[in-house]
C-alpha cells in the first residue's frame, strides 16, 4: 500500500511586527521561536516558531511583500494573513506531483534550491496556485 501523508512543512503569516508577534506566539501560545536573533541581527528575512519537529509557523512582515514574486501576483498575497502554505514531499511524489500540475497545465514557478524550511534547506522547492489562488509550495528534503 502507498503511503498518502503528506506532511505540512510551514505557514507563511503576514504580520506587521515579526518580533512582537514572535512573543505572543512563544508567550501566549507557548511555540517557541526559530531564527528571532538573527532576525534582530539583520542576518535573515523573517522569524519562525516551531510548531513540532517538522512545522514551522513563518512570520513574514509586510515590508517582504514586494519581493515575493514567485508567481504572477504574488506580492498581493499581503493583504491576506497566509502567504503560501508548504507541502513537504519525498523526493518521487514531488517529482509526480510538478508533473501532474503540467499534464493539467497548471502554471508552476522554477524549481529553486537550498530554501530555508522546517527541516532546514530544501533540496528544491516550487510554487503553484490551487483554483481559489492560494499559493502553494511543495519540496523536498531527500
Amino acid at each position: 500500500m502507498t503511503d498518502n501523508t503528506t506532511p505540512l512543512d510551514h505557514v507563511v503569516l503576514w504580520v506587521s511586527d515579526p518580533v512582537a508577534s514572535a512573543g505572543f506566539w512563544e508567550r501566549t501560545v507557548g511555540l517557541a521561536p526559530v531564527r528571532l536573533a538573527e532576525f534582530t541581527e539583520g542576518t535573515v528575512p523573517f522569524p519562525s516558531v516551531r510548531l513540532n519537529d517538522e512545522t514551522l509557523i513563518d512570520l513574514m512582515p509586510h515590508s517582504m511583500a514586494a519581493r515575493m514574486t514567485m508567481l504572477p501576483g504574488a506580492a498581493d498575497s499581503s493583504g491576506h494573513p497566509v502567504n503560501h502554505v508548504c507541502l513537504a514531499l519525498p523526493g518521487d511524489r514531488y517529482d509526480a506531483l510538478r508533473d501532474r500540475l503540467q499534464e493539467r497545465a497548471v502554471p508552476v514557478s522554477a524549481v529553486s534550491e537550498g530554501s530555508f524550511g522546517a527541516r532546514g534547506p530544501a533540496t528544491r522547492s516550487f510554487y503553484f496556485r490551487d483554483p481559489d489562488g492560494n499559493v502553494v509550495e511543495a519540496r523536498h528534503y531527500d
